[in-house]
């Protein structure tokens, strides 16, 4: 059995959930109507996975997520709205060692709470077998001064480094992206599993602690060096030719994939228009299996493939698969990928 405590001030939120998770048969839930009633429930109930609601009365989700990751770490999955306060929030807390955020219902709880089951569950399970780690709280960082990318550069790329991550992603792309320098010569092209209306606040996050400028793809973009490029939230983003040259553009969600923004259609996009040594694929850590096929095949056509190791992924699920289907031409932990990355370009 998974021991989930469920954390929510709304007494129907937790009748919803605590209904979902009764119905998968092999969940032991308990529940907690406040940050303080969580800290006690998460000492005595010893859970495997928590959720956490972010705006709690007497303690809030942030303050709760902190005492819960100083007492006895725990995998914690946060629950927020949908709004751009939500999403800054919910960015802070998965910088403090939450694991993974799920978007509220923003209309009719009871209404939508069916639709968005499925995820639910699946974000949960995949949590309750996460490493969470505790991390300290972030300090605010100043943007880091960047030279002007020349204007020759944008269309005109000599290659395209291709990242995919899901499930424990942001704290990952911080440590990747934070480790490239602002001359990186490669532009960048991101596929974070998210919400839409949390990757613009990821985007802003991620500009404001490398030296890279990161920038959400909510439209055509030319592909420059030292510029990395952030798929919209429950849409795609692929790489697509314009006459000016290469750019990252946002499409709308391929039903043929589950997951979105989707690491498989961004990488195939790319092997339809570069020649497979000039790309770079890098799977981090994330549930599922998103850009196994997609980076194993381009590791068979001769371009370059990296996967982050099992001892640091949050989830060994998606570069799990990518090694297991034999297209990792290197697997490193996070603290070296960016080393790694770097020596692959050069």
């Amino acid at each position: 059995m998974i021991r989930l405590l469920v954390a929510d001030d709304s007494a129907l939120m937790r009748k919803l959930l605590g209904g979902i998770f009764a119905a998968e048969g092999d969940f032991e839930v308990a529940f907690a109507r406040n940050g303080r009633e969580a800290i006690e429930a998460h000492a005595r109930f010893v859970p495997d996975v928590v959720t956490l609601d972010v705006t709690m009365p007497e303690l809030d989700g942030l303050a709760c997520l902190d005492a819960i990751m100083q007492a006895r770490p725990c995998p914690v999955v946060m629950l927020s709205s949908l709004t751009a306060e939500g999403a800054e929030v919910s960015l802070d807390a998965l910088a403090r060692g939450a694991v993974d955020v799920i978007a509220k219902p923003a209309g009719a709880v009871s209404l939508d709470i069916d639709r968005l089951a499925p995820l639910i569950v699946r974000k949960v399970r995949a949590a309750a077998g996460a490493r969470p780690r505790r991390r300290p709280r972030p300090a605010a960082v100043a943007s880091p001064a960047r030279p002007p990318a020349p204007a020759s550069a944008a269309g005109e790329v000599a290659g395209l480094v291709l990242v995919g991550t899901s499930t424990g992603g942001p704290p990952a792309l911080e440590a990747l992206l934070g480790g490239l320098p602002a001359d990186f010569p490669w532009p960048v092209v991101v596929a974070q599993h998210m919400p839409a209306r949390f990757t613009a606040s990821l985007a802003r996050r991620l500009d404001g602690l490398c030296a890279l400028t990161v920038a959400e793809v909510s439209h055509p973009m030319p592909l420059a060096r030292g510029h990395v490029y952030l798929g919209q939230g429950d849409a795609d983003v692929i790489v697509a030719r314009r006459p000016a040259g290469l750019v990252a553009a946002p499409a709308p969600a391929h039903p043929d994939h589950p997951w979105h923004p989707s690491v498989d259609r961004l990488v195939a996009s790319a092997l339809d228009l570069l020649p497979p040594s000039r790309l770079v694929g890098v799977l981090m850590t994330g549930m599922g299996r998103d850009g196994a096929a997609a980076m194993t095949e381009l590791h068979r056509r001769g371009g370059r493939t990296l996967a982050e190791a099992e001892e640091t992924a949050v989830v060994w699920g998606m570069p799990g698969e990518l090694v297991r289907a034999g297209g990792a031409g290197r697997v490193a932990p996070l603290d070296a990928i960016a080393a790694e990355l770097a020596g692959l370009i050069r």
